[in-house]
């Protein structure tokens, strides 16, 4: 990735049949944005906050959306996610959470962190298709987020 590319959508995922499904998906549905994939937590908050490898990354370039799976190596997605939040240069980026977990726990945490939208990754591949579809829509091409 070049230091001033612009990156519409990052997804945190470290399951790569996941990773692989999701981004078949969204190229499937035309939305050709800019996906930029990291595979742990801790690789996530470095790309955010332009640290370790990507600390030439440009600030100012932040993704139009986060997908984010909780249940990740090094970092967790929530605590990845209480990051974003408490820090002025990410707190407005939308964070979708795009996970397995259907513990209450998880849910009532996401949202008391302020995330946007907590969906369940649907086991069907038909359903899983259509959510991923509509997330994509809705968050690059329906909202309308803070300049």
């Amino acid at each position: 990735m070049k230091n001033g590319c612009v990156v519409d959508i990052l997804l945190v995922e470290d399951n790569s049949a996941d990773e692989e499904l999701t981004l078949r998906v969204l190229k499937k549905a035309k939305i050709v944005n800019t996906i930029f994939v990291v595979r742990d937590g801790a690789e996530a908050l470095d790309f955010l906050f332009c640290k370790g490898e990507y600390r030439d990354r440009d600030a100012l370039l932040s993704p139009k959306v986060i997908l984010l799976d909780l249940k990740l190596p090094k970092v967790d997605g929530l605590e990845v996610l209480r990051q974003i939040r408490s820090s002025d240069s990410t707190r407005l980026i939308p964070v979708v959470v795009l996970t397995s977990s259907r513990e209450e726990k998880d849910i009532v945490e996401s949202y008391r962190l302020g995330v946007n939208s907590y969906i369940v990754k649907p086991v069907e591949f038909d359903k899983f298709v259509e959510a991923v579809k509509s997330l994509g829509w809705y968050w690059l091409l329906l909202n309308q987020p803070p300049r």
